[in-house]
C-alpha cells in the first residue's frame, strides 16, 4: 500500500513513489522532465548556447541539488530566465546568429552570479532567513521582475517578425492551452505551443531539417570552445570584469525566485523545507549547480515551478520520481540529432513563445508587488520603484544600451538591469521607512509565492 499522508491543503499525497512500481515510477519521471523540457530547452536556443550542454546540466545540476538538500526537496533545476537580459547586454546576436566569442565572457558572469547565492547562504546559516531577505522586499524585487520581462520584449518582437503567421499560431497555442487545457496540458502550454507551430512551419516548408539528417545519432554534449575555460587562452580583462559586474546583480532576482519556489513546494508537499533541510542548504544547491553549469556553457540553472505544478497534479511528493526525470535529461544529452532538432526550430516560433514568457515575467513581477501590498502611499516605495524601473529600461534602449566608464586603464559596461537592481537595493536599506519583515516560520506570509517565477504557467 502508497504510503500517503495529508498535505498542508487537506489532500492525500504519495511520499513513496517505489510503491507504484518500477513503470509508473519511471513514467512519472518521463512526465517530469517532459514539463521542464520546453521552457528549458529554450534559453540555449534564444541565447546561442548549446542544446545538449543545458540537458546534461539540468540534469546533473538537479543530482545535486538532490544531494546538498539530503534528497528531501522534490525540485527539478532548469534553465532560468531571469539571466537573458545579462547574456544579451554582454554576447548579444549578431545577425540572428549567436555571439560565440563573447558567450563564454556571460557564461563566467553567470558562474560568478552563483557564487552569490553561496554568499547568502552562509549569511543566513550564520544570521538566520529573516535578518537576510529583509535586504530584497517586494518593493525591490517586484520592479527588478518587471523591468526583466520589458527589457527583453524587442527581442521577442524581432523574432516574431520573420513570420507572424508562425509567431501568432505558436502564441495561440499557448493562450488556449494555458486557460483552457485541462491536466497535463495546462501544465506544458509552452512546449505545446512550440510543437504546434514548429510543425506548422513545417509543412508550409520554412524548416530546412538538413542539419538534422546530418546529426549523429550519439555524441558528446560538452563543447571546450563554448567553456569558460576557453577564454583564458587569450582573455580580454575589461569583459571579464564587465561580465561579471553587470550578470552578478541579476542573481539577486533569482534568489527570491528561489525563494518563492521553495514557498510554492512546501506548500504543495506539506513540509515547511525552509527548516529541513534549510534555506540555506537549497541555495547552496541552486547556486553550485548554476555555477558549474555556467563553466561548461550552459544556462543557469534555477528551481521549476512547471514541476511544482506537475506535484500537485499527481499527489506523487517523493523526491526520487525528480531523480530519475534527471536522469532522462542526462541521457538525452547525448544525441546531437535530438539537439539537431532543436535548433531547426524557426525563429518566429520561439519568438512567438517568448512573447507570452516574458510578458508573464513582468505580470508576475505586478502580481508580486500587489498581492505583498506594497504601499505606494509612502514616497519611498514610489521613488524605490521608480529608479529601479526608470535605469533599467532607460539606459537598455539608450544609444550605448549600457553605463560605462574606465577604472585604471580598464572599462565596465553595466547593463541597465545591473544598474536598476543596484541602485534599488542600495536605496532600500538607507530610506527610512522600512516595514517588510520575513516571517520563516510561515513564508507563506511574506508574499514569497508570488516571486518571480520567470517560466510560471499558472
Amino acid at each position: 500500500m502508497s504510503k500517503t499522508t495529508k498535505t498542508a491543503l487537506g489532500e492525500a499525497g504519495i511520499y513513496d513513489a517505489r510503491s507504484l512500481g518500477t513503470p509508473k515510477m519511471l513514467l512519472l519521471g518521463l512526465q517530469h522532465m517532459f514539463a521542464m523540457f520546453g521552457a528549458t530547452v529554450l534559453v540555449p536556443m534564444l541565447t546561442g548556447l548549446d542544446v545538449s550542454t543545458t540537458l546534461l546540466f539540468a540534469g546533473l545540476g538537479t543530482l545535486l541539488f538532490h544531494f546538498i538538500t539530503k534528497c528531501k526537496v522534490p525540485a527539478f533545476l532548469g534553465s532560468s530566465f531571469a539571466f537573458l537580459g545579462g547574456y544579451f547586454a554582454v554576447a548579444p546576436m549578431i545577425d540572428g546568429q549567436p555571439n560565440k566569442e563573447m558567450l563564454p565572457y556571460a557564461c563566467l558572469g553567470v558562474a560568478c552570479a552563483g557564487l552569490v547565492y553561496l554568499v547568502l547562504a552562509a549569511f543566513i546559516k550564520a544570521f538566520g532567513t529573516g535578518k537576510v531577505m529583509q535586504f530584497f522586499p517586494p518593493i525591490v524585487t517586484g520592479p527588478i521582475i518587471i523591468a526583466i520581462g520589458l527589457t527583453l520584449s524587442q527581442s521577442a518582437i524581432d523574432n516574431c517578425a520573420t513570420n507572424w503567421f508562425i509567431a501568432v499560431i505558436a502564441i495561440a497555442l499557448v493562450v488556449i492551452c494555458n486557460i483552457w487545457g485541462k491536466g497535463m496540458i495546462k501544465v506544458v502550454p509552452i512546449i505545446i505551443g512550440v510543437i504546434g507551430s514548429y510543425l506548422v512551419a513545417a509543412v508550409m516548408g520554412e524548416v530546412d531539417f538538413t542539419p538534422v539528417a546530418e546529426a549523429d545519432l550519439l555524441g558528446f554534449p560538452i563543447h571546450f570552445e563554448a567553456t569558460v575555460f576557453s577564454i583564458f587562452k587569450n582573455p580580454d580583462v575589461s569583459m571579464i570584469i564587465t561580465s561579471i559586474i553587470t550578470i552578478m546583480p541579476i542573481a539577486l532576482a533569482t534568489i527570491v525566485e528561489h525563494v518563492g519556489d521553495l514557498s510554492a513546494i512546501s506548500s504543495t508537499v506539506g513540509k515547511n523545507f525552509f527548516k529541513e533541510p534549510g534555506l540555506h542548504r537549497s541555495l547552496t544547491g541552486d547556486g553550485l549547480a548554476t555555477s558549474i553549469a555556467a563553466l561548461f556553457g550552459a544556462p543557469a540553472n534555477t528551481t521549476y515551478g512547471e514541476n511544482t505544478g506537475v506535484l500537485s497534479l499527481t499527489k506523487v511528493y517523493d523526491p526520487l520520481v525528480i531523480r530519475i526525470a534527471a536522469v532522462f535529461a542526462i541521457l538525452f544529452s547525448f544525441s546531437p540529432k535530438f539537439a539537431a532538432i532543436i535548433a531547426c526550430m524557426p525563429t518566429a516560433t520561439v519568438g512567438g513563445v517568448s512573447l507570452v514568457l516574458y510578458g508573464m515575467i513582468s505580470a508576475v513581477g505586478v502580481r508580486n508587488i500587489v498581492e505583498t501590498k506594497v504601499d505606494f502611499s509612502k514616497s519611498r516605495n514610489v521613488i524605490i520603484a521608480a529608479l529601479i524601473m526608470v535605469l533599467a529600461i532607460g539606459i537598455n534602449y539608450s544609444a550605448a544600451g549600457a553605463i560605462a566608464f574606465t577604472i585604471g586603464g580598464i572599462t565596465i559596461s553595466l547593463s541597465g538591469l545591473a544598474v536598476g537592481a543596484l541602485v534599488g537595493i542600495i536605496l532600500n536599506a538607507v530610506l527610512p521607512g522600512k516595514d517588510y519583515v520575513f516571517d520563516e516560520s510561515n513564508p507563506q506570509d511574506n508574499g514569497v509565492d508570488f516571486a518571480v517565477k520567470s517560466h510560471e504557467k499558472e
